[in-house]
């Protein structure tokens, strides 16, 4: 499996650079990026970021909490440019299944991309409100879930065998901690994984021996030792 990397990040100047690079397939984004790269005003600043990425795939989310806002929100992001996937939570905050919402803009040929995913349970239901032309995107946050203690592999083999007969339908591995993470993407056949920049900047680093790296760590801690003038 070739899974593709997209770069998670709002940050204009880093969206320049990780666009240039070749292992960069795209780029999803969520307000709370938005708001932490400074943000102002919504449609501007995604305007601006799709203007620095015109080409690779960007998702953009909306940010209603209820089927009317998602919508009006969602009719509108899905004209800023023609590489944009419009990011839907699955739920909104009261815990409702946007599965309404989800089915009329897929049957609308809208390329989504279905957020905040957690189990094979959410896979199954996006499926059975979708159609076999339209792109859609389930993104499974994988790292949030082990941050609780639950083990996401399960849930991400389920969802990409539910997904098999569905050729529009991606699978990603979203909530990135690590870049053994993208190894663990591929191991499993993700399509897609999306990762902050400083983790892609590791990956791209990927091949060293135990051997360089046990050189490497020994090298660090006698530099340290030396600059702090221990002695024993």
């Amino acid at each position: 499996m070739n899974t593709k990397i997209y770069c998670d990040i709002a940050e204009l100047n880093l969206i320049k650079k990780f666009n240039q690079k070749k292992i960069v397939k795209g780029f999803t984004t969520n307000p709370s990026l938005m708001r932490k790269a400074g943000a102002k005003n919504y449609e501007d600043y995604s305007k601006k970021i799709l203007k620095a990425s015109p080409k690779k795939p960007v998702s953009l989310e909306v940010f209603g909490d209820d089927y009317f806002s998602m919508k009006k929100q969602a009719l509108k992001i899905k004209n800023w440019g023609k590489n944009v996937y419009v990011k839907i939570p699955v739920t909104n905050s009261k815990n409702i299944f946007m599965g309404k919402l989800i089915k009329e803009l897929n049957n609308n040929n809208i390329k989504l991309n279905i957020t905040a995913v957690y189990s094979s349970k959410h896979t199954r239901q996006i499926l059975k409100n979708i159609n076999k032309k339209s792109k859609v995107i389930i993104s499974i946050f994988a790292g949030r879930a082990g941050d609780v203690g639950k083990d996401p592999l399960p849930e991400f083999k389920k969802s990409i065998f539910l997904a098999k007969k569905y050729k529009n339908v991606e699978i990603l591995w979203a909530s990135v901690r690590e870049p053994y993470n993208y190894t663990q993407a591929k191991q499993i056949g993700c399509h897609i994984i999306t990762i902050p920049p400083n983790i892609i900047e590791k990956i791209d680093k990927f091949g060293k021996s135990f051997s360089s790296l046990t050189n490497e760590t020994v090298k660090g801690f006698l530099k340290d030792s030396k600059k702090s003038g221990f002695k024993i």
